[in-house]
C-alpha cells in the first residue's frame, strides 16, 4: 500500500499519517523530517530528492505525509494507491497548530526533526491563514483531485475524517 497524505499546513496530516502507518502496519516518511535539520535550518534541495527517492526505491509500502512539490511530488502521486488532501479552513488549521504547539512545547513532535522545537510565529500563522493558501497552493491540490480522482479523498472536515478513518480498506 502506497499513500500520500496532502494538506495545509496545521490541519492533521500528520496526525493521520501515523494511525495510516499503525492500521497499514508501514512505515510514515514524514517530509519535514526530509526538509528541516536540527534547529530549523532547510537541507539542501538536492540532498531532499536524494532522500526521497531512495526512500521511494527502496519501499514496496509507504505513506508519505507532507505536500513539498520539490521532493518528486509528481512521482509519489503516480505511484500512490489511495491520496489524502486535508481541506480544513484556515481557522481550525491555526487552533490545531496553536493546541499542537501546547502540546509539544519545548519539545520535537515525532513528524519533525529531533532539534526543532515547536513553535509559532508570526511568519508561521500568516503561513496558515494566507501563504500556503494562496492561488498556487489551491490549485495544485484541485490538479491532484482531479487528475487522480479515483484514488484521492478530499477531507475538509473533523466529520469526514472520522467517517474516512471508521472506513480504511
Amino acid at each position: 500500500m502506497k499513500i500520500s497524505v496532502l494538506g495545509y499546513s496545521g490541519s492533521g496530516k500528520s496526525t493521520f499519517a501515523i494511525k495510516l502507518g499503525e492500521y497499514y502496519q508501514s512505515e510514515v516518511l514524514h517530509l519535514d523530517t526530509v526538509h528541516w535539520l536540527p534547529g530549523w535550518r532547510e537541507r539542501e534541495k538536492e540532498e531532499e530528492i536524494k532522500i526521497v527517492r531512495k526512500y521511494l526505491d527502496e519501499k514496496d509500502a509507504w505513506i508519505i505525509d507532507g505536500n513539498y512539490r520539490s521532493k518528486l511530488l509528481e512521482r509519489r502521486m503516480e505511484e500512490s494507491d489511495y491520496i489524502y488532501i486535508f481541506q480544513f479552513n484556515r481557522f481550525r488549521c491555526l487552533f490545531r497548530a496553536i493546541k499542537r504547539l501546547l502540546k509539544y512545547r519545548g519539545k520535537s513532535r515525532e513528524s519533525i526533526t529531533d532539534g526543532c522545537e515547536e513553535k509559532i510565529d508570526l511568519e508561521f500563522v500568516y503561513w496558515i491563514l494566507h501563504k500556503g493558501r494562496d492561488k498556487e497552493h489551491r490549485q495544485g491540490f484541485q490538479t491532484i483531485a482531479k487528475r487522480y480522482q479515483n484514488k484521492t479523498t478530499i477531507i475538509r472536515t473533523p466529520k469526514e475524517l472520522k467517517e474516512v478513518e471508521k472506513n480504511l480498506k
